[in-house]
């Protein structure tokens, strides 16, 4: 039994699973280890590879490992599931991770940085409130409409109705609906005024950011789609091709499909 060269690590909340094996496949450790005996734990071994699965908190662990000295491999969870040989645990999974990380046909995802997950962040929060603020606009305008008040589609329409709900001089509404509706009104302009801030914050980074300016001679690519891009790709050398990076970010059809076409079905030359 030699020295440990590979190694599995199945990350969870609170204890990780350990499993270890030398450069001739045999077993060296398989442990359990919690959270915050991590570090000295993976301080105390030689430089070796580490494959994780690409899951929440994968990429810190990637990056305080690597620090460590080590090389870290993050991998889709669903290529990794491949390689589980039996029911579905810990222990298992580490195994299958350790397997999985050794196979050359293996595809791994690159370790983002911390201005990349910040970046990520600002993306991710810009979207839940504008899912938000499409939920608040579609409910004032469905309350409205009970009372027969319509306007037109977009952000004008909605516009329309918040002057309407905030005349308190109009009549249309009665003052217990009018209630509910301020409550919603009040809902929306803050939600507004949080993605207005975001979207500084976005504006700022992208100005900073030489990828993402360059990604912005792009027609119809601004700071918004540009930011998320470097945010969200990370190593733009990890695709081969413009094509792979395209489909990956998926503008052009998935493999086997028929491209937006209609299928003709196959072709038979009849017989002279």
């Amino acid at each position: 039994m030699g020295e440990v060269s590979t190694i599995g690590l199945d990350i969870a909340k609170s204890v990780f699973q350990v499993h270890g094996v030398d450069v001739d496949g045999a077993v060296v450790i398989r442990k359990r280890v919690t959270r915050a005996k991590v570090l000295e734990f993976f301080a105390a071994l030689p430089p070796c590879l580490i494959g994780i699965e690409a899951c929440p908190t994968a990429h810190h662990w990637s990056r305080e490992l690597q620090a460590l000295g080590h090389t870290v491999r993050l991998m889709p969870p669903s290529y990794v599931k491949a390689y589980l040989k039996r029911s579905k645990n810990d222990a298992n999974d580490a195994v299958a991770i350790c397997e999985a990380v050794t196979r050359p046909s293996m595809r791994f995802v690159p370790t983002k940085s911390e201005q990349q997950q910040s970046g990520l962040m600002l993306h991710r929060s810009r979207q839940l409130l504008v899912r938000q603020r499409t939920m608040l606009s579609n409910a004032i305008r469905g309350h409205l409409a009970e009372l027969g008040i319509i306007s037109a589609k977009g952000r004008n329409g909605t516009a329309e109705l918040l002057k309407v709900i905030a005349n308190e001089e109009d009549d249309c509404i009665p003052a217990s609906a009018r209630f509910s509706l301020n409550v919603l009104a009040r809902q929306f302009a803050a939600i507004a005024t949080e993605i207005g801030a975001i979207e500084k914050r976005i504006h700022a980074w992208h100005r900073c950011c030489e990828e993402s300016r360059r990604l912005e001679e792009i027609p119809g690519v601004g700071p918004i789609v540009a930011t998320a891009l470097v945010a969200e790709v990370g190593d733009w050398k990890a695709f081969s091709s413009g094509r792979n990076l395209a489909a990956w970010i998926g503008l052009v059809p998935r493999q086997h499909s028929t491209g937006g076409k209609e299928r003709l079905g196959s072709f038979r030359p009849h017989a002279d």
